[in-house]
């Protein structure tokens, strides 16, 4: 009875990002795979299967994150199969979108929302922790969710700044935060 959406958060929070063997992900070349090559990592049908959170989209979530994007409302109204005005839509960033991943650009600081929903026990609690590459400070609040039922939806934020390194100036990096209750770990 899961959407699209919450099936495609519990593949990605739930795969694995070393191999069977204890090896880093490679790519093509066997050499070791950027962020690119990766993305959320090898899947782990058991641990999705049970992956405790999960980000659920509705379909009405997508029309203000088209409209966002600049769509016109004609080309968002053959996607929403009704009449939509952008105009009249509060439209939200493109990181807005209740997604499992973040991609950032640091040229100010950034802050995002997110909201799980527990589909694991009852009466559990997660802690997050975070995997932040050089050069980017992020600050998850809370740092702790609470969910006393199944089904029961926590928003947390998560900002992103960066911080000015001696050395060269990286394109790209790629880091993670983790929320890790008792029986599940839940990797963004």
């Amino acid at each position: 009875h899961w959407s699209p959406a919450a099936i495609k958060s519990a593949i990605m929070t739930s795969a694995d990002i070393i191999s069977h063997e204890r090896k880093h992900i490679v790519g093509e070349t066997l050499q070791p795979a950027d962020v690119f090559a990766t993305g959320s990592g090898y899947v782990n049908p058991s641990r999705a299967n049970d992956p405790g959170l999960v980000y659920d989209i509705k379909p009405d979530d997508y029309i203000p994150y088209l409209c966002g994007l600049g769509y016109k409302d004609t080309e968002v109204e053959i996607i929403a199969g009704r009449t939509i005005k952008c105009s009249e839509t509060s439209s939200i960033r493109e990181g807005e979108l209740n997604y499992p991943s973040f991609s950032v650009v640091l040229d100010s600081p950034q802050t995002f929302t997110r909201t799980v929903t527990n589909v694991g026990e009852a009466n559990s609690s997660y802690v997050v922790t975070v995997s932040a590459p050089d050069g980017v400070d992020v600050k998850v609040q809370p740092n702790k969710l609470y969910f006393s039922e199944a089904n029961q939806k926590e928003t947390y934020s998560v900002t992103f700044s960066r911080i000015e390194l001696d050395d060269e100036t990286v394109k790209y990096v790629q880091g993670f935060l983790q929320w890790v209750s008792a029986k599940h770990t839940v990797r963004s």
